[in-house]
């Protein structure tokens, strides 16, 4: 269990993993937020961690676990550990954070809420792109109805990666493949603008040479006359716009990605007046009015900032795992589709 914090001081957390989501965004955003301090990493990767976060210990997953005086752990680990390693932090009396996709089966996940609630603690998963500028301003423009009665829906999320790595993400293991890694943040995106859709259809493909998990899909969910479209591409010189929306007053199109992944990359942090911001050649535009629309400033800082309240004070956490378990629900709904070649109803729990 976790031992009695000073009260005043940070929340200390733990890693479980140093790959590319735990030195690329949780670490500058647990540096970046007040509320926590780093304080441990379980990784092979001791060289990186020493050179990234000078007095770091480094450790085990098993000594992180056992360790009382860490307050959080940070799931982000291969895909297929997620809810193991979720559900063996929540018993030793963590509150924790799950990289997306929060599992790869939506019972487990259930479990999983039902064990942080059964114990008290936080739980929440890492959909940061919630967060980002250009789905801010979609957000923005859909509840000011600049668009009018939507039609159609454009998500696209690709990338000009022609040889495949040795890494596990693109291996035929479970929770491989882009579906499961870009598709979890295209989903999500769309189960919190239109909700759970009432059925997915979906074409999953292994397109290049050596591919052995999926690295192309195509993705179709209903909202009775709205269809949004979710796509990916491996192999694309020229990516197709972010985001493209047909309403019957106007469309808006979007291109490139949030520069805040390249930005924490770079080392700048929340808080530095250019976080998050684009410039002006990269905002949209309506297409009718020919307006162009100044992309909303993204903000993964949100995440940390509002965990921390939720942790000290009781404010909500900032992604709920059933809003998770949503998403999960749709990828299981977009595997069993393209296996069986039709479109799968998805009907909400009870």
């Amino acid at each position: 269990m976790t031992s009695a914090r000073v009260p005043g001081s940070p929340l200390r957390v733990g890693l479980l993993g140093y790959g590319l989501s735990g030195s690329r965004f949780h670490g500058p955003l647990i540096a970046a937020e007040p509320a926590f301090t780093l304080v441990a990493v379980a990784s092979s990767r001791a060289e990186a961690v020493a050179r990234d976060w000078p007095g770091v210990r480094v450790g085990t997953v098993e000594s992180l676990l056992a360790d009382p005086d860490l307050d959080v752990l940070v799931v982000c680990t291969p895909n297929d550990s997620h809810a193991s390693l979720a559900a063996q932090a929540l018993r030793a009396g963590k509150h924790v954070v799950v990289e997306k996709p929060f599992a790869l089966d939506a019972d487990e996940a259930m479990r999983l809420d039902a064990l942080a609630k059964e114990r008290g603690l936080c739980l929440t998963v890492f959909h940061n792109r919630r967060w980002d500028g250009d789905f801010l301003t979609v957000r923005q423009l859909l509840e000011q109805g600049r668009l009018g009665t939507l039609y159609s829906v454009e998500s696209h999320f690709d990338r000009f990666r022609p040889q495949v790595k040795a890494r596990w993400k693109e291996q035929d293991v479970p929770g491989g493949g882009t579906l499961w890694d870009l598709g979890s943040h295209l989903v999500d995106q769309a189960v919190q603008l239109f909700g759970l859709p009432e059925s997915v259809a979906a074409d999953l493909g292994r397109q290049r040479p050596g591919a052995q998990g999926t690295d192309w899909f195509h993705l179709v969910l209903r909202y009775g006359t709205l269809r949004v479209v979710l796509h990916s591409g491996s192999v694309v010189h020229a990516p197709w716009p972010r985001f493209v929306l047909q309403g019957d007053r106007d469309a808006y199109l979007k291109h490139e990605l949030d520069p805040q992944e390249g930005q924490l990359e770079a080392g700048l942090r929340p808080g530095h007046p250019d976080f998050g911001r684009e410039p002006s050649e990269r905002h949209g535009r309506l297409l009718a009015s020919g307006e162009t629309v100044a992309t909303v400033p993204g903000d993964y800082g949100q995440f940390y900032r509002q965990l921390g309240a939720a942790i000290l004070h009781g404010a909500p956490v900032p992604v709920t795992a059933q809003s998770a378990i949503e998403t999960v629900r749709v990828i299981q709904a977009a595997l069993q589709s393209d296996l069986e070649g039709r479109r799968i109803p998805l009907l909400p729990r009870d």
